[in-house]
C-alpha cells in the first residue's frame, strides 16, 4: 500500500496553496473530497490509499472520508488560537487636541495576560489566564470547550509544543473520540480565523489602554470579548471571510 509523504498529505495537494489546503482538510472531515474541494485535476480515485487517507494527529491512525471523520458523526468545527496582553498598551492613532500629542502612561514589566479561544461557524468561547498558557491551561479549556459545546468536537489548530506534549495527548486518547484534532499548516496563521478575532480585539476594543494592574487588565480584555460577543452576528462571519476558509 502506498504511504502518504511525510507531512501526512496527499502528494496531490502539495503544490496547493495554504487556503486551498486548509479548505481541503475541512470538507475531508464533513465528507466531500480532496479534488472537489482543492481544485486538484490529478487526484487519485477511491483505492488508492495516497489520496483518501493521511495521518491524524490525535494518534489514532490512517483515517479517511469513508472511515470516522464523515458527516454523519456531527462533529462541531472549531479553530483555536493563543493570544496575549500586557500593561504595555497597543498604540494606535487617535485624535487629540490641536497641537498636543497624546501621551500614554503605563506601568511596563514583564507580566503576561494570555488568552485562548475557539471559533465555530456561530460562536466562540475563551478564558483568559494570567502568564503564558502551559499544558495544563490547553486541556483546561479544552474542558470548558466541552461543557458549553454538546457533543463531538473536530478541532483544528498549530502546531506549538503545548498542542503536542504528552499530556495534552494523553488526554485526546482518554476521550476516546470525542475530540479530533488536526493541525494546520506550518508558517500560516492567516489561516486560522482566530487571528482575526485577536486583531479586531487588541485594534478596536482595547486600543491605547494603560491597565494599572494585570487585574484591571483582565477585567477590561474580558469585558472586549463578551462586547465582541454580542455582535458575533456579523463578525465571526468576517474572521472566516478573512481567512478565506468561507
Amino acid at each position: 500500500m502506498d504511504m502518504p509523504p511525510p507531512c501526512g498529505l496527499p502528494s496531490a495537494l502539495l503544490g496547493l496553496s495554504n487556503a486551498s489546503l486548509v479548505c481541503a482538510i475541512i470538507a475531508i472531515m464533513w465528507g466531500g473530497s480532496w479534488g472537489r474541494w482543492a481544485g486538484v485535476a490529478n487526484v487519485p480515485q477511491a483505492g488508492h490509499a495516497s489520496a483518501r487517507k493521511r495521518r491524524s494527529h490525535a494518534g489514532n491512525g490512517w483515517s479517511g472520508p469513508a472511515s470516522k471523520k464523515t458527516k454523519e458523526e456531527g462533529r462541531t468545527l472549531l479553530f483555536i488560537d493563543e493570544s496575549g496582553l500586557s500593561q504595555k498598551p497597543h498604540r494606535v492613532r487617535t485624535w487629540s487636541p490641536k497641537g498636543q500629542t497624546p501621551v500614554l502612561e503605563f506601568n511596563f514589566n514583564w507580566k503576561k495576560l494570555s488568552a485562548i479561544a475557539g471559533l465555530t461557524w456561530w460562536n466562540f468561547y475563551f478564558r483568559l489566564y494570567p502568564g503564558a498558557i502551559k499544558t495544563e491551561q490547553v486541556i483546561d479549556f479544552l474542558n470548558h470547550l466541552q461543557r458549553h459545546v454538546k457533543g463531538k468536537l473536530l478541532i483544528v489548530w498549530d502546531g506549538v509544543a503545548t498542542h503536542r506534549s504528552r499530556l495534552v495527548r494523553a488526554y485526546l486518547k482518554s476521550l476516546k473520540g470525542k475530540i479530533w484534532v488536526e493541525r494546520l499548516p506550518a508558517y500560516a496563521p492567516e489561516l486560522n480565523p482566530v487571528e482575526y478575532l485577536w486583531g479586531y480585539w487588541k485594534q478596536h476594543e482595547l486600543p491605547n489602554l494603560c491597565a494599572r494592574d494585570l487585574w484591571q487588565l483582565s477585567d477590561w480584555a474580558a469585558h472586549a470579548l463578551r462586547r465582541i460577543r454580542r455582535k458575533r452576528s456579523r463578525l465571526i462571519c468576517a474572521f472566516w471571510h478573512q481567512a478565506e476558509l468561507w
